[in-house]
Parts: structure tokens; C-alpha cells; sequence
């Protein structure tokens, strides 16, 4: 995709030379005409054009029912994060809907002196390029009968696998290469050399795509988004050790936060398994309900929890809303994080390459039909399903074994909270217990799966004993 989008801003040059480009994906559409004209409303602001280098619009989607059980308009970062860093040096770049300064991904300042060969070293060999270079405020407008066959062949050559060799293309001018996530280290990396953003988000949508509405989709799309963007964060392109930078302290901590996102998994795992095998084998973990700490304990779990409910409850959407993100998230955190900072990993020690698989967002009626009727289909890969099954089972067994050991021995007073934790976790995994338990339909937990998560849940529980009464 940088690749292709480094060719289009090429050709481009010698046949508009527009100075603001248009980025949309293929399968989102301009809803409202009128969207070019508002983001140059801020482009033309003398106070900050000179160093604004896009103005990004939020995806939304249309196909999108109430329930939205997989979270697809992904509420917390159009609606929340990205408003928040709009007060900072603005959103990075969101892969699509977004008006960017042609002169921001030339990467280097135009008048960069008047080296020809230097000029030529950075951006190809082309002179007609190198020409519109300080052409750029400059736009052409080019009539049918004037494309010219020697303009058409020059526009053929800047588009040639080969014209980027030897170049600065993808390292230092145009979209980055080397990341499945192009557009956020691409972003990143600008608002390093001084560029911001800013966030345009009007009542009425500017554009309009398709949604991923299964499973299967919606995990691998979020491997592929957390396997690159962890790999930003563990290289020297990490928002808060690149240098030299002129990105404020504060954004660089929000974008770090947001390229470390995938290590969630580690606390996800941590009180997916622990808490409960602590309570199965009567091993208080937290403060008694006696102890004054315990209303602090209490006060930190809930707040937490609420802070999404009121920030969707503040935008107009549903407490299930807010259920079915907090439920689609703890499942991520498990499967596509995890996967995602695997795969990571395993790039970084050269034991596998990165690759990129576009997101099927075709209509399929079969697969729709549970997103419409506000249920999960988990006709997935065992890779998501195992472990996602695995801490399932786990946590019921230990919430039921955990639950007869306090009624025999009335250990309330020390083991309450986890109870209460154990079964919070337990009402969010409903979904995952009722594809396993009682649903009979095609997009039911897969017999197969439950077995083979049930083993490996027997193996933590062996484990938990031995490293726990032992």
C-alpha cells in the first residue's frame, strides 16, 4: 500500500501537482462533498498551515447495527483518543479520509538548495519530477487532449518498479516502508520532523465504508494493526526515544502508549489466570472487605469501568454498547495481541517476515446474519479460539471450585474480591461459554476447540497446583 500510494503521489506530480492530497481507501466513499473544503479551512489558516501537515477524518461505516458487537466503528478511538491528541500535535495518520500536504511526505524541505544531483540522489531520475518539485503551490490543470505521449510515457516511468532504486522512496520521502502499518509510522515520523494534524470530526459523516462484521476478519485485521505497531515500538522509530525529534513530550508519551498498546496481553493473561487459581485453591490475593484498603481496591476496579460507560454514555451510545466493547477488547487482548506481539517478535529474531493480508470486508450474508442478530460467529482459526476458550474454562472451573471452598471453610472476609473479580470476568466471557455450552448453530465454538481448550486448562490447573500447595 505505501508503495502504491508513493507511485500515485509521483505520477501525480507531472500531471496536477495538486499541493493536498485526497487518501481513501478503496472501500470508503465521500459521503458530503463538502469535506475538501473544510479541511482547508484549516490547510489556508495562516497561523497554522505552515506547519500543519493533514487534517484526518474519522471512519465510519455504514451496516452498522445498534449492538455492534465487534466493535467495528471503534468507538474509543474516533470518539475518544483521537480528540484527546488533537490537543497535542493532532491524530497520526489513519490509513484513510485524510487531506495531507504533498509537501509533508516530500519529507525534506523543498528548497533544499539547488543541487541537481542531490535532488535527483533523494527523488529519482526523473527531471519533470525534480521540475515540479518547486512547482508545488503551483498546480496544473490538465485537459484530456493535452496528455501528451511524451507526458504519459514520463508518467509511465515514474510508476516503474525500478525508479525507486537508489532513492530515499519509503525511507526518508513519500509513505515509509518496512511496517504493515505504513500510515502510523509514516505519521509518527512526521509529526517527529515538526508536522501536526489535526482531528475534523462533523456531525454528518464525510465518508463512509464497509465495516468487518465476523470474527475471523476482525481478529486477523487486529493482528496485522498490533504486530506492526508494537514493532514501531520496539525499534529506534519508538515515538519516545526517536531523536532527533521536535514532537512535544506529551504526544510522545500518548503515541508511545498507542505503539506498546499490543502488550496488554501481559496483564490480560496475568488476571486471566492467576486471580482465578488463587481463588480455586483458597489463596487470597486481595485486601479483606474488613480492611479500609478494601474501598480503595473497590474504588479503582469500578471508576475504571465506568470511565468508558461515561464516555460512551456522553457521545449518545448504550450501556450494551459499552458492554460489547469492553467484551470485544478482553477478547482481542487474548487472541490478536498476543498473536500480533508473537508474530512481532518473531520478525525481530529473523524467524519469520512480515506480511500483509487485506481485511475481507465483502458482504457475506451467512457470516452477517449472526453480526445482525448480535452474536459472535467463532468460525475462526483454532490459533484465536484455544486460548480464548482456555481461560474461559478456566475461570468457570475456578470461579465453581472457588465458590464451594468459601461456602465450606466461610472464608468470605478474604476471598470475596476475587469472587466478585472471577465472576466480572465470567459475565464478560458470556459470549464464549455460550458458544461453547448451548449454542447448536454454525457459528457455535467448534467441538474440537472446547476439547482441546478443556486439556489446556487441565495443564494450568496442575500447574497452579503444584507451584501453589507445593
Amino acid at each position: 500500500k505505501a508503495g502504491a500510494l508513493n507511485v500515485l503521489l509521483r505520477v501525480s506530480s507531472t500531471l496536477s501537482n495538486a499541493p493536498y492530497i485526497l487518501v481513501l481507501d478503496c472501500d470508503m466513499n465521500c459521503n458530503d462533498s463538502i469535506s475538501a473544503r473544510q479541511s482547508m479551512c484549516f490547510h489556508l489558516d495562516p497561523k497554522i498551515s505552515p506547519t500543519l501537515g493533514w487534517v484526518q477524518y474519522p471512519q465510519k461505516f455504514y451496516a452498522v447495527n445498534e449492538t455492534d458487537v465487534y466493535d467495528s466503528e471503534m468507538k474509543s478511538l474516533w470518539l475518544t483518543l483521537w480528540p484527546g491528541s488533537d490537543g497535542l500535535q493532532g491524530p497520526v495518520i489513519s490509513g484513510t479520509n485524510l487531506y495531507i500536504k504533498r509537501e509533508a511526505l516530500y519529507g525534506i524541505p523543498i528548497n533544499h538548495g539547488n543541487n541537481l544531483t542531490e535532488l535527483k540522489d533523494c527523488f529519482g531520475s526523473s527531471n519533470e519530477f525534480v521540475k515540479s518539485l518547486g512547482q508545488i503551490y503551483k498546480p496544473k490543470a490538465i485537459a484530456n487532449i493535452e496528455l501528451s505521449s511524451v507526458l504519459l510515457q514520463e508518467a509511465t516511468f515514474l510508476a516503474s518498479c525500478t525508479y525507486e532504486e537508489g532513492t530515499k522512496w519509503g525511507e526518508q520521502v513519500g509513505y515509509r516502508y518496512d511496517s504493515v502499518v505504513e500510515d502510523a509510522l509514516t505519521g509518527y515520523l512526521l509529526q517527529s520532523n515538526g508536522w501536526r494534524s489535526v482531528y475534523l470530526n462533523p456531525n454528518r459523516p464525510q465518508f463512509l465504508g464497509s465495516a468487518v462484521t465476523n470474527l475471523n476478519d476482525h481478529l486477523i485485521q487486529g493482528t496485522r494493526w498490533q504486530s506492526g505497531l508494537l514493532e514501531i515500538g520496539l525499534s529506534k522509530n519508538c515515538p519516545l526515544i526517536y531523536s532527533p525529534s521536535k514532537m512535544q513530550f506529551l504526544h510522545k508519551m500518548c503515541s508511545s502508549w498507542v505503539v506498546l498498546w499490543p502488550l496488554d496481553f501481559l496483564w490480560a493473561f496475568c488476571f486471566a489466570i492467576i486471580p482465578p487459581l488463587c481463588l480455586l485453591y483458597g489463596i487470597p490475593l486481595y485486601p479483606k472487605v474488613s480492611d479500609p484498603f478494601f474501598i480503595a481496591f473497590a474504588f479503582v476496579f469500578a471508576s475504571s469501568r465506568l470511565k468508558l460507560l461515561s464516555d460512551l454514555l456522553i457521545i449518545g451510545k448504550s450501556a450494551r454498547a459499552w458492554l460489547n466493547e469492553h467484551r470485544i477488547y478482553l477478547i482481542k487482548t487474548v487472541t490478536c495481541y498476543a498473536c500480533g506481539s508473537l508474530d512481532c517478535m518473531m520478525n525481530k529474531l529473523g524467524l519469520r517476515q512480515a506480511n500483509f493480508l487485506p481485511t475481507n470486508k465483502a458482504g457475506d450474508i451467512d457470516k452477517n446474519k449472526y453480526y445482525e442478530m448480535g452474536k459472535f460467529d467463532f468460525r475462526t482459526s483454532y490459533m484465536f479460539l484455544i486460548p480464548l476458550g482456555t481461560l474461559v474454562i478456566l475461570n468457570l472451573t475456578c470461579f465453581v471450585g472457588g465458590v464451594a471452598r468459601v461456602i465450606v471453610t466461610r472464608n468470605w472476609d478474604a476471598m470475596l474480591a476475587q469472587m466478585l473479580f472471577s465472576f466480572y470476568v465470567l459475565i464478560m466471557s458470556f459470549p464464549v461459554i455460550e458458544g461453547m455450552v448451548f449454542r447448536k448453530d454454525d457459528g457455535r465454538v467448534s467441538l474440537l476447540s472446547t476439547l482441546m481448550s478443556t486439556v489446556v486448562s487441565l495443564v494450568f490447573l496442575s500447574l497452579g497446583y503444584f507451584l501453589l500447595l507445593h
